[in-house]
């Protein structure tokens, strides 16, 4: 390379280093170790320690300026990133002041004489190079840009600026060097690839051994998470026999046992991991790409919300690299099946690992003019970033949950799920034999069951290195998971599209919901402890003794990043009196591990059972879950999973449980086990819908009124807006508080009226005349109507006329929780709690319930109008109604107003074809629990209203760049469904 530089002369290199962590200064090391070799200057600009770039690279050459232009994702430990807290610090570091530190770069640029603007990952750098007049490339594995909009989408919708001006600063960039393992970055017009970005050991296994006083036969474990908390405890007990570990980043305060040894602060990482035979810790681009070099087993420990960590742990599966330690057994110190399973991986990673030369190289030539020859094909590399930026931003279990393996080549090549779940020539799988129960005609079970057919018992979470090609985890869990000489019991349960009705179900309105096509399956198998085929860690963790378990895998998890697999010992759910644990001690059981945390609405429903049936279980549970229902779009996903599972289960059991008592049940799981404060309309619709019906239920507390056909020329669809939807966010349960707040005033108002109520006159003679009678009659009738008030279990027992009357207004528009609670006391909700600290609106979150109320009843009278406009308006306008009312809660949201003005639109500019009875689009409103999630609309069955639903995709992702899903269709409840029991006819052997 030296060779290379003569005759260009001294290049001035300013490089800009993200403070997203050390990870990204290690490899920034390497690449201006050899611009620095080659000649040049680099100036670095970093908010990094000096120390780290100085040990490396001793040179006149080097300049190293402090200074924080970006903040990286801001972690609340080091296991766990603050989404919200990333992209408030972004905005106070970047943003912010922005219009000081622009000039300010550019006039040090210019000071310095740079001749190329190098960022890793800096996204105001390409903006300071282009206002300077100067060329800029960016040097990564990510953007930011990427990352932020998975925290924008799911936390902070209102940051949403942030990310496009991240991407319009990166467009300045002539390119992007893309390091391995990369993620979509579609910002970047064109990119350039190269290989591993790796630090070269300065010293061998040998002497690095002999200097610790380790012989060359001791296993080492090198233990590095980037700084851990020192109240994690390290004991001797968490290794196995023969094994010593070395920490790094040890605090000074955290004790550690013999066996483990503290090393110094300025070890040199690449020198331990090479010495070393394993490594446990956390993935980043800088261990990922070590241990892969030096060909180091790694044990990793799943990151919660880190958005770069899939498409690094797909490289690690793809070269056979690593195992997933789960953070409980982590925490816990069951180490020693993973270390085991660990030793026995050959990685076998052969690339090349001279990257930071190579992209020096690069930077060279893009200094002096040279960047047409490595840009070939750029534009299709583009076009693959920006279909999987797609992926990220909608990704849900229904559509396209794995990576296309073009794009990351350890994915799909399993073919285990479809691009769509649901092809419509599906059939049952000849292997299976159904021994009860029917498919329905229904294509996604007989897909599901296509799927169950392809799995044998020789699956292992842990065993990719025995596989003759890298395979996804959930496959490999799941092909051990059943036993296929007895039966398999499969249930399922769909979404559902809240028609009308939606929040006003914990106050005792009547709802009206449609189950939709999306649903979710359960497999459940019992099996007897001793023929359980456990998982490796778990044979660990029973050292030998049988002990039923419960094993779960769930399928679709990649992408939602959360883990694929969660065990647990029935014994769990049991105290030292064997007593049932209570439900809070149940929720922060499954709270330990946040990747995990989906478990509570599976293996939940087993503890709910165990209180509140007496429930025995005698065997293990072996359970697979597919969800094509999406999560966070308003239409009940969770719900789905729980009466799945929960119908999945007592079929298994042979236990008989009632459709509505089934809801119930599922309803406590979520409120109690989950500790989401949902009604119960969501689990009624999951179990008693039935399919191109609508569910009329009166929620007091579930009073299944009727299933109201839908008319032949009435229509309804969902769009999803893109905004994630969650009934245990802060706004929906805050409104319901304030809800319950209106009550308890509404009682205690109540109560004063009856000291202001006149008793009746009598006559002389101490009888009552015709008309006193009458009035005696009024009072007693309004005396028991004020009693009823003052005990009132459901605001939507007020009539509106009278509510309007006596009590709207005496509910005061808001009030602070510690005032309500010094007057009132409790608001008498058992699965909310006020925050005294917090202001709640109460007056029409109070109101709300009371007018849905009445709206739905007219709504279901309508529907059995005759067939016209007039009818269809009517309908369109009380869902307009109750859209307004939400977001008179608080509960609205851009995106679903947006959809909602683009329904009225549509409706208006098609105005006179409607009256023609051309057909077209009449209402919609926000369903579910607000917030975002999905807008149902309302409109006539032809040809002309599904072209004016795509109009409204099409003008929406050009507003929004969202496209929204599109929910048409039912299917049946999971009552209706029933069970399926179903034996393979053939065991593999």
């Amino acid at each position: 390379m030296e060779e290379e530089s003569q005759g260009r002369g001294e290049l001035v290199f300013a490089y800009y280093v993200t403070g997203h962590g050390f990870g990204h200064a290690t490899r920034v090391v390497e690449v201006a170790r050899h611009l620095i070799a080659a000649g040049h200057a680099v100036h670095i600009v970093t908010g990094a320690p000096e120390f780290i770039f100085r040990r490396e690279m001793d040179s006149p050459k080097l300049s190293i300026r402090t200074a924080l232009l970006d903040c990286g994702a801001v972690q609340s430990d080091a296991l766990t990133v603050d989404r919200l807290a990333s992209l408030e610090l972004y905005s106070k570091t970047a943003v912010v002041p922005r219009a000081t530190i622009l000039p300010a770069e550019v006039e040090w640029l210019h000071s310095i004489k740079a001749d190329l603007v190098v960022s890793d990952v800096v996204p105001i750098a390409c903006q300071a190079a282009a206002q300077a007049g100067l060329p800029s490339v960016c040097v990564s594995n990510f953007s930011w840009d990427f990352i932020y909009s998975e925290y924008m989408t799911v936390a902070a919708p209102k940051h949403r600026s942030i990310v496009w001006q991240i991407a319009e600063d990166y467009s300045n960039a002539l390119f992007v060097v893309r390091l391995p393992g990369y993620c979509p970055m579609p910002a970047f017009r064109d990119v350039v690839d190269v290989p591993l970005v790796v630090r070269c050991a300065r010293r061998s296994r040998l002497q690095v051994r002999q200097e610790l006083g380790i012989s060359q036969h001791e296993n080492i474990l090198l233990f590095n998470f980037g700084g851990q908390d020192s109240k994690w405890s390290l004991k001797d007990e968490f290794l196995p026999p023969g094994w010593k570990c070395w920490v790094c980043g040890a605090p000074d305060e955290q004790e550690l046992e013999s066996q483990f040894m503290r090393m110094d602060r300025d070890a040199y990482t690449p020198d331990l991991i090479a010495a070393s035979d394993c490594m446990l810790g956390k993935i980043g681009y800088g261990t990922v790409s070590e241990v892969l070099a030096y060909r180091v087993p790694f044990v990793y420990i799943r990151r919660d919300y880190f958005s770069e960590e899939p498409f690094l742990r797909k490289m690690l599966d793809f070269y056979r690299g690593a195992v997933e330690m789960n953070r409980r057994d982590f925490f816990s110190g069951r180490w020693a099946p993973y270390l085991g399973r660990a030793r026995e991986l050959k990685p076998r990673f052969d690339g090349r690992v001279n990257g930071g030369e190579v992209v020096a190289r690069i930077l060279q030539d893009a200094a002096v003019g040279k960047v047409d020859t490595p840009l070939r094909r750029s534009g299709s590399r583009r076009l693959q970033d920006a279909i999987i930026f797609g992926f990220q931003m909608q990704r849900h279990p229904s559509r396209d949950v794995q990576l296309p393996d073009w794009y990351a080549t350890s994915d799909t090549q399993l073919a285990i799920l479809p691009v769509h779940a649901c092809p419509s020539t599906a059939s049952a799988d000849d292997d299976f034999q159904i021994v009860h129960g029917s498919l329905q005609g229904l294509s996604d079970t007989s897909w599901f069951l296509r799927t169950l057919g392809k799995l044998d018992e020789e699956g292992d979470v842990l065993a990719s290195d025995h596989a003759d090609r890298p395979q996804a985890q959930e496959r490999l869990a799941a092909a051990g998971l059943f036993r296929w000489d007895d039966d398999v019991v499969v249930c399922r349960a769909p979404g559902r599209l809240d028609v009308m009705g939606g929040i006003g179900d914990y106050s005792g309105s009547l709802v009206l919901q449609m189950p939709i096509r999306e649903a979710c399956h359960v497999a459940v198998q019992l099996q007897p402890a001793g023929k359980q085929r456990l998982w490796k860690h778990m044979t660990a963790r029973h050292k030998g003794t049988f002990k039923p378990a419960v094993r779960i895998v769930s399928f679709g998890s990649e992408l939602a990043n959360r883990a694929p697999t969660f065990d647990m010992d029935l014994s769990d759910f049991f105290d030292a009196q064997s007593k049932p644990i209570s439900y809070e001690a149940a929720r922060k059981y499954f709270e330990q591990d946040p990747s995990r945390k989906w478990a509570a609405y599976v293996a939940g429903t087993l503890l709910v059972l165990i209180r509140e049936r007496g429930v025995q279980l005698h065997d293990g549970l072996s359970i697979l879950v597919y969800s094509a229902v999406p999560e966070g779009k308003g239409v009940s996903s969770s719900a789905a999973l729980e009466v799945a599972t929960m119908s999945a289960i007592t079929a298994a059991l042979g236990v008989d449980v009632l459709p509505k008592d089934m809801a119930i049940l599922c309803q406590m799981v979520e409120n109690y086990v989950v500790g989401a404060p949902c009604g119960i309309m969501d689990q009624m619709a999951a179990t008693c819908g039935e399919a191109n019906k609508l569910l009329a239920m009166v929620c007091q507390p579930a009073d299944v009124k009727e299933h109201i056909n839908i008319p032949s020329h009435v229509r309804f669809w969902g769009l999803d807006s893109g905004i994630r939807h969650s009934v245990g966010g802060s706004d929906y349960g805050s409104v319901r508080v304030g809800t319950f707040m209106g009550r308890r005033i509404i009682q205690a108002e109540a109560a004063k009226y009856i000291p202001q109520m006149s008793v009746p006159a009598v006559d002389s003679n101490g009888t009552a005349g015709p008309s006193s009678a009458h009035l005696r009659e009024v009072y007693d009738t309004e005396l028991r109507v004020i009693e009823q008030e003052i005990k009132l279990n459901y605001l939507c027992n007020i009539p509106p006329s009278r509510y309007d009357a006596l009590y709207a207004g005496l509910i005061p528009e808001e009030l602070k929780g510690e005032a309500f609670f010094e007057k009132y006391g409790s608001h008498n909700d058992p699965v909310t709690r006020i925050k005294l600290e917090s202001v709640y609106k109460i007056r029409a979150p109070t109101s709300h319930p009371v007018f849905e109320n009445s709206r739905v009843k007219t709504f279901a009278a309508l529907l059995t109008a005759a067939n016209s406009d007039e009818q269809l308006s009517a309908l369109g306008e009380l869902m307009y109604q109750s859209h307004t009312s939400y977001s008179n809660c608080g509960l609205g949201s851009k995106g679903t107003d947006l959809l909602v003005s683009l329904t009225k639109h549509m409706q208006r500019s098609n105005l006179e074809n409607a009256y023609k009875n051309q057909g077209t689009l009449f209402g919609a409103k926000i369903s579910g629990g607000g917030c975002g999630g999905t807008v149902c609309i309302i409109g006539r069955e032809s040809q002309e209203a599904y072209e004016e639903i795509s109009k409204i995709q099409q003008l929406y992702v050009g507003l929004t760049g969202h496209k929204p899903y599109l929910f048409e269709g039912s299917s049946p409840g999971a009552a209706q469904f029933g069970y399926l029991r179903v034996r393979r006819t053939e065991v593999r052997s």
